[in-house]
């Protein structure tokens, strides 16, 4: 296609992507009359935002702040500013995103980045700025935690990641082919996308009801790349997925797109080894062909073919960044992987793909876990930590099999898909 060809193709989208930016608004955030709203988004997604935004005050939003970011200028700063630096949050950083969330703000977070943006960078920079931000912004952090702040996460094109999709388009069409897959599998390309979402969630019902009843005491993974990984669960766990609700009853999606349906283990009963399927893209680095080796539930070894520093410093984040937080399942069926598509981004490839997250665990998926501190979900085998990351492990062949506590197995998975799709 031709730049101008591109050009037309993308104003001919422009209402399909209003339609996408009102499913954000609405279905994503579920904007109240009046509430305060915060949309982060990538410079170049200027266009997209705005509509956001004006989307969002059409339904009532009482002010809309925006928080730019920009990988140029991120880049710019890792490189000249010393390790130091990063391991405090600014004050008035702290400060706006705590009284934000105190007064009851709304989050979108609009993912468009150069998957390779900080390649070279020294790996423990983001890292401390990461930890840092998630251990002082602690308003901030526990009220999407704790199921007091609305928030969502969905994608927008922008020319660097695009190509890193489409490496032989021209970059103009890359921007535009990805916009169609964006659309595609956050099933925002139809006449209602808003009704879309409603069917989509009922689906989730049935995995979870089904995994809920089961009550397995652990799921064992394998696939022919070598993995051979028990999980344990916790006695009063529960699986989660589709759409969250805060504690004050309001229905949101945290994930659009998303495909699945997640628990948090018990922390401490996490053996075995595990191979990655696709790439980690973790703070503009890339970590590929990567494994793990628990023991007690703890990240005892690992190595990858590439970004080795960056996986260490996820691991090393603090003294529960080596234990798991949740385990999800996704089957090969869904949108995003039959797209054939690799996203280099985690919103989009952790849902092609069963995957597990380092870091800290999800209170909602605990009984009671919700009204329950740090100190209680961490001695009910809810993991805390300063970090989340997911990576993915649904390869073609996975096959789960879940155990009762009376030793009964159960096929859950089969070849990389729910046991009874393969039926």
């Amino acid at each position: 296609m031709t730049r101008e060809e591109c050009t037309l193709a993308i104003e001919g989208l422009s209402d399909q992507i209003d339609k996408y930016a009102e499913l954000l608004v609405r279905k994503g955030l579920c904007v109240r009359e009046g509430q305060e709203v915060v949309v982060q988004a990538p410079v170049e997604c200027a266009d997209f935002a705005r509509r956001v935004v004006r989307l969002a005050y059409r339904e009532g939003a009482g002010h809309v702040t925006v928080i730019w970011s920009d990988d140029a200028m991120a880049r710019l700063e890792y490189e000249n500013v010393p390790l130091g630096r990063f391991k405090h949050t600014p004050t008035w950083k702290v400060e706006q995103l705590n009284s934000l969330a105190e007064a009851g703000a709304c989050f979108l977070f609009i993912e468009g980045s150069d998957p390779s943006a900080l390649d070279g960078i020294d790996p423990a920079k983001p890292a401390a700025a990461a930890h840092a931000r998630n251990t002082e912004c602690l308003s901030f952090r526990n009220g999407m935690d704790f199921g007091k702040n609305v928030w969502c996460i969905a994608g927008a094109p922008v020319e660097a990641w695009a190509q890193k999709v489409f490496p032989d388009c021209a970059p103009y069409e890359a921007v535009y082919r990805l916009w169609l897959a964006i659309l595609k599998v956050a099933r925002a390309d139809g006449l209602d996308p808003q009704l879309d979402w409603e069917t989509h969630n009922a689906t989730f019902e049935k995995n979870k009801g089904f995994l809920n009843d089961m009550a397995f005491d652990h799921l064992h993974y394998t696939s022919k790349n070598g993995t051979d990984l028990t999980i344990g669960l916790n006695a009063k766990g529960i699986w989660e997925g589709g759409a969250g609700r805060t504690v004050d009853g309001t229905v949101f999606f945290p994930n659009i797109p998303t495909e699945e349906v997640f628990t948090t283990p018990d922390r401490t009963r996490v053996d075995g080894i595990v191979y990655s399927a696709m790439p980690l893209v973790h703070a503009g680095q890339i970590v590929d062909d990567f494994w793990l080796r628990f023991e007690g539930g703890k990240v005892v070894e690992y190595d990858a073919a590439r970004g080795r520093e960056v996986l260490r410093h996820i691991i090393e984040t603090d003294e529960n960044a080596a234990y798991l937080g949740e385990c999800a399942l996704i089957s090969k069926r869904t949108p995003i992987r039959q797209s054939g598509l690799l996203f280099f981004d985690t919103l989009y490839d952790e849902n092609a793909s069963c995957h597990l997250a380092l870091g800290t665990g999800f209170p909602e998926c605990l009984e009671g876990g919700l009204d329950m501190d740090k100190d209680a979900l961490l001695a009910n085998g809810v993991n805390q930590s300063a970090t989340h990351v997911d990576f993915m492990i649904g390869s073609d062949d996975l096959n789960i099999t879940g155990v009762k506590s009376s030793g009964e197995e159960v096929s859950v998975f089969c070849n990389g898909a729910w046991a009874w799709e393969s039926e």
